[in-house]
């Protein structure tokens, strides 16, 4: 799935997420890229949702990620805090990026090769109010 689509809104960003979820498979790592505020969160809880994860979807910036339950376990991370992992414990990510679960990372340049050769790679942009620029590689 190679596309770049105008988002006009929260539920349109988490739609498209909803397409790319239905075709992951479990081991699975999506990058989101973009500025703050762009959307990140919203788009990995389009994805979550499609995934039959029904809790609170939110950002993990504080505790780096978090694990959730659906159809497939999901991972989410947010690596926001990190310069990079070089000064970090080599585990730190291993029970999100487990080839058991789909993972996705928000702000990933910190994770590295540590991320393998991810599935997606989404960056979303602000296009002014609501809207966003979405583009999954």
């Amino acid at each position: 799935m190679e596309v770049t689509v105008a988002s006009a809104s929260a539920e349109a960003t988490e739609a498209l997420a909803a397409r790319l979820a239905a075709r992951l498979v479990i081991g699975d790592v999506v990058t989101v890229s973009g500025e703050l505020g762009s959307g990140k969160t919203t788009f990995v809880r389009g994805a979550c949702r499609a995934l039959g994860v029904s809790g609170p979807v939110t950002s993990p910036t504080f505790t780096i990620g978090r694990r959730y339950d659906g159809r497939v376990p999901v991972s989410h991370l947010d690596l926001y805090r990190l310069g990079d992992l070089a000064d970090e414990d080599p585990g730190l990510l291993a029970d999100y990026l487990a080839p058991d679960r789909i993972a996705f990372v928000e702000w990933p340049e910190a994770g590295g090769e540590a991320l393998g050769d991810p599935a997606a790679r989404v960056r979303l942009a602000h296009l002014g109010g609501d809207a966003r620029e979405v583009e999954i590689a």
